[in-house]
């Protein structure tokens, strides 16, 4: 069901209600929503669905998935924003939200099955520091976000959503660990692994 279609069948604050939200600051907009005011949650919707939707986009294997997925994260933060202490700055705090989400996606359709394959001991897990700028970096400072987007969606999953969650949902190793039940070194080698396949398919595109 798309995210928005989904959020239509809801009751829509009135004009003078819209305005009023739109400036309010997001302290206060969260205030409000965990006292389950409607159009508060509204408001949180409207200013970031489309970066909850990107990143399940990227997570996810197609549009329809990801709009189902982003439905659910919003229909969950009526229930969790009472969770939420402060501690993380929230658009973080609710990608971390929209990132277990599309985990579960993918576990559920393994049936049990381990996603993210452990790499093999002795494996390179270290970034090497370097000038040179990340695949990702030097695609998007070309304004080439398509192409980004489609070759990291090519990538294997447990390739794809590490390195989804380090630069999109900027999670630490530790992090990313957490939501993924890996050992930390094993979710470096696999980011580090996913960089250099990264590199190499965007590699023709720069020539």
């Amino acid at each position: 069901m798309d995210a928005k279609r989904n959020m239509a069948k809801e009751p829509q604050p009135r004009e003078g209600e819209t305005r009023e939200m739109e400036g309010l600051g997001l302290e206060n907009v969260i205030e409000r929503a965990r006292g389950h005011d409607d159009e508060a949650l509204e408001e949180i919707y409207r200013r970031y669905v489309r970066r909850v939707f990107g990143l399940c986009r990227y997570m996810l294997d197609s549009r329809e998935s990801a709009e189902d997925a982003t439905s659910e994260v919003f229909l969950k933060l009526q229930r969790t924003i009472e969770s939420y202490d402060g501690s993380i700055p929230f658009p973080k705090w609710l990608l971390r939200v929209a990132g277990n989400q599309c985990i579960d996606v993918l576990r559920r359709r393994q049936r049990g099955l381990k996603v993210f394959v452990e790499v093999e001991d002795g494996a390179a897990v270290i970034e090497a520091t370097s000038a040179e700028p990340s695949p990702l970096g030097a695609v998007i400072s070309k304004e080439e976000r398509v192409q980004v987007r489609d070759t990291i969606a090519r990538l294997p999953e447990n390739y794809r959503v590490p390195l989804v969650l380090r630069y999109y949902s900027e999670l630490s190793y530790d992090e990313i660990a957490q939501q993924l039940d890996l050992e930390r070194n094993h979710v470096a080698a696999l980011i580090f692994r996913a960089k250099q396949e990264l590199r190499r398919r965007l590699a023709p595109r720069s020539k």
